[in-house]
């Protein structure tokens, strides 16, 4: 019996592991104004989306991970880096640049 046990809770486990990449993204609100007194003053980090992770997690990502962006020269249309172990990418190609940090299952996705 214990071992039936068992392989129901490893079932469910993998489950979950699958249903994960599926999951829907929920909407935050946005970081309004966080480069104040600077050339982007007024400019929000906006339509943050995420998924396996809570929407205060998901703005303190976008937030630090933004600025850390910022800091990077633009010597091509898509930047890469990583940022407190989030595997982080922007396009800077759209009218505003789109940003999806990635770790593990979880993703964090914003326009600024």
């Amino acid at each position: 019996m214990a071992r039936k046990a068992a392989w129901i809770l490893i079932a469910g486990a993998f489950g979950a592991l699958c249903a994960a990449p599926g999951a829907t993204a929920k909407a935050c609100k946005p970081v309004v104004n966080p480069y104040p007194g600077t050339r982007y003053d007024g400019v929000n980090l906006r339509r943050i989306r995420a998924i396996g992770v809570s929407c205060a997690t998901a703005r303190r990502v976008a937030r630090g991970a933004h600025r850390k962006a910022l800091d990077i020269p633009p010597v091509a249309p898509i930047r890469r880096f990583t940022w407190h172990r989030w595997r982080v990418s922007g396009d800077l190609r759209p009218a505003s640049d789109v940003y999806v940090a990635r770790r593990g299952g979880r993703r964090v996705k914003w326009r600024f």
